[in-house]
């Protein structure tokens, strides 16, 4: 490895609108999954650092929730977490949607331009619009940012333009020591992840207000030679959707776990047994004690 005056290193900002692919577009960077991934908005809760190495290079991608106005506690906490990112990053990346010209807190990007840290832009999901629309997009968003910005179109779905992204930020990111083990791909832990993978399918199998009511507390992960034991509880708001998660005859509950169980067997490489419970917490979203316990 060359020394760490020729190393660089840094953390690079991830920021916009819910649904926008933020997190794929950072499961794209390191290689693997870290954050949870579904058409459905306000997927993500809480900051999470993915981590890219290569020998004389280190960055430090900061997935953010998508930028909303708080309607309850856990989301003023969601909300917190992205001015945090605001504070302590060597590039800005803001992801939005083509043919989007909106954001939801226009003051968070009013801080950006107004910051000395260099900014990229990337436009996602040309892959679903034209070249008029891509040409009008880049002009608004030169013109918001001044000229302050790099822009580029990108498809994180057809993987379009994310390595000529991942170069660009590598050119920008400073010369420094590396801030993590080099053989570490994230800031969280396994039962983080664990808890992510299950949140995620919870997003894609319930409707409604189902997935938002829901945490999950990872109450026992041991690891074997051959297997990994997990034992889950998945911590609803009312009575009334901890019967909508079981289902009928458990039928639900059982499907959660088999997709589930293929996922995390899929991102460990190894065999898992998963178990999992389902207990009421009442109004958890709006206690700040209760926010604090489970990690907000």
């Amino acid at each position: 490895m060359s020394s760490n005056s020729e190393h660089k290193s840094g953390f690079v900002n991830i920021i916009g609108n819910p649904n926008v692919g933020k997190s794929s577009l950072l499961n794209a960077f390191i290689g693997v999954k870290l954050a949870a991934i579904t058409p459905k908005a306000q997927t993500t809760r809480h900051r999470i650092f993915g981590i890219y190495n290569s020998e004389e290079l280190q960055i430090v991608f900061s997935d953010t929730p998508g930028v909303i106005d708080p309607a309850y506690k856990m989301q003023e906490s969601m909300m917190a977490s992205v001015k945090e990112a605001l504070s302590d990053a060597d590039i800005f990346l803001i992801v939005v949607e083509i043919g989007d010209h909106r954001f939801k807190d226009e003051r968070i990007l009013e801080k950006v331009k107004s910051s000395n840290v260099p900014i990229i832009l990337a436009i996602n999901k040309i892959d679903s619009s034209n070249q008029n629309q891509l040409e009008m997009d880049v002009e608004f968003w030169k013109d918001y940012f001044e000229d302050k910005a790099e822009i580029l179109p990108i498809s994180v779905i057809e993987n379009f333009n994310i390595s000529t992204l991942l170069n660009r930020i590598s050119e920008l990111i400073p010369i420094a020591p590396p801030w993590f083990p080099k053989d570490q791909i994230s800031d969280r832990n396994d039962r983080f992840i664990v808890s992510e993978v299950i949140r995620e399918k919870i997003l894609e199998l319930y409707d409604q207000e189902i997935p938002y009511s829901v945490q999950i507390e990872v109450e026992t992960f041991k690891e074997e030679a051959k297997l990994i034991s997990i034992r889950a509880v998945i911590i609803v708001s009312r009575d009334s959707q901890k019967s909508i998660i079981i289902g009928k005859g458990g039928a639900m509950i059982k499907r959660l776990g088999s997709v589930s169980r293929k996922s995390l067997e899929t991102y460990f490489s190894k065999k898992v047994y998963l178990e999992t419970f389902v207990k009421t917490d009442k109004n958890w979203r709006n206690d700040e004690r209760k926010l604090k316990k489970y990690g907000y």
